[in-house]
């Protein structure tokens, strides 16, 4: 009933984020079961553990992504903005403390929090540079952060390279780190969680009970509006991406933790996507104004059991697909999107020409991944019955269309 301790605590997710929990629950089942080795059932806590810690790095930097996308903006550099995160921490040691990071010992706690300072204050930098770059500038914010995607990531290399070259004997394209504080970090996926968690109630807290909250909301649903209602749009733009590369560099300390190295080259690389996905998934909404928190942690859990899913079923080259998965599900959750955006009894999927030539394009991809990860034959089956099911539908929508 309305108002009792139940309905309020169901108020606390929406009906797409209710959905978007049971396909969680489904995808854990279904790979329970499909998984030869059976790891949820052999082993559930090192299973648990992988997918807490891996939800928790990708949460932390998915919040920022929905912030911006809240905002009316993106964001296509956090990838880049982790490795360089990564690179400025452990560079910073490196010049703090030579001979302990050459010699893999302890550099000490205050040149770790002036390392991961260094970090943040980074992710501030590029924020502040963004948002230079989108407000004065006029650029759009997908070229602005499409060149600090590349230009991130070559920096980071490049400061890299020099700070190992003046500080060590040889030039290196990557920083061990072993630090016991960093270790301690990896060895205990109880600690990003916290801050996954504590960030999320924090970012919530900032939607949903603030004036900034309504203000990012109301930037995203109409800039203009919002500007004339006498929102310093600006300003609002600097905190959100701000915000978003703020998360991404300390998502980039977790992740030297994580790996114990800071390797510019390779680290971070194509989450981006991810982070974004996540986001989306979520119900965020690209076009802006539209996006919870909530539905943002959902979407990291899913998408990391998604991609968990992968690597138990497919195991040996499972990466190699991982961006293809990432890609169906970003597209798979924008098409529902939109279908749930209100009735559309125009709306054909398989129209005219094009969709006759999309029908056979669909069924040869589908087909085409069956083969490569199940065998030739099913992929053949595979892609007959994807071909038979979209004739099937284009022949729907002829009928339904005349009928009208």
């Amino acid at each position: 009933m309305p108002g009792t301790p139940i309905s309020r605590g169901l108020q606390w997710l929406r009906q797409s984020e209710w959905s978007l929990l049971l396909a969680i629950v489904a995808a854990v089942a279904i790979t329970a079961v499909i998984d030869s080795n059976h790891s949820y059932y052999a082993r559930p806590y090192e299973s648990l553990r992988d997918i807490a810690r891996n939800t928790a790095m990708l949460g932390i930097f998915s919040l920022g992504a929905a912030v911006v996308i809240i905002a009316g903006g993106i964001d296509l550099s956090s990838g880049s903005m982790i490795a360089l995160s990564g690179t400025v921490c452990a560079t910073t040691m490196l010049a703090l403390a030579p001979a302990e990071m050459m010699g893999f010992k302890p550099v000490g706690p205050l040149v770790v929090a002036v390392a991961c300072g260094a970090s943040l204050l980074t992710g501030f930098l590029v924020g502040t540079l963004h948002t230079w770059l989108i407000t004065v500038i006029r650029l759009p914010p997908f070229i602005a952060t499409l060149a600090t995607l590349v230009g991130l990531r070559s920096f980071a290399r490049a400061l890299c390279e020099s700070g190992t070259a003046a500080l060590t004997p040889t030039k290196s394209a990557l920083i061990n780190v072993a630090d016991p504080l960093f270790k301690t970090v990896r060895d205990n996926v109880s600690i990003p969680v916290t801050v996954f968690l504590l960030l999320a109630a924090a970012t919530w807290l900032l939607l949903s009970r603030t004036v900034l909250g309504r203000h990012l909301q109301a930037l995203g649903g109409n800039e203009q509006a919002a500007r004339l209602a006498g929102i310093r749009t600006d300003n609002v733009k600097w905190f959100a991406y701000c915000f978003g590369a703020m998360t991404a560099a300390l998502a980039g300390l977790f992740y030297v933790a994580n790996e114990s190295v800071a390797a510019p080259v390779n680290q971070g690389r194509g989450h981006e996507l991810n982070a974004i996905a996540a986001a989306v998934v979520g119900g965020c909404s690209l076009s802006g104004g539209v996006g919870t928190v909530p539905g943002t942690v959902l979407g990291a859990v899913f998408l990391r059991v998604v991609i968990d899913a992968v690597s138990k079923i497919i195991k040996t080259g499972a990466d190699v697909y991982e961006g293809l998965i990432v890609g169906i599900v970003v597209v798979l959750a924008v098409t529902f999107a939109q279908a749930g955006g209100g009735p559309r009894h125009d709306r054909r999927l398989l129209p005219g020409a094009l969709g006759l030539c999309t029908i056979p394009i669909l069924a040869l991809l589908a087909g085409s991944l069956t083969a490569m990860t199940s065998g030739g034959w099913a992929g053949v089956g595979t892609g007959l019955t994807a071909g038979l099911l979209l004739v099937c539908l284009r022949i729907w929508e002829y009928r339904s269309r005349r009928a009208e």
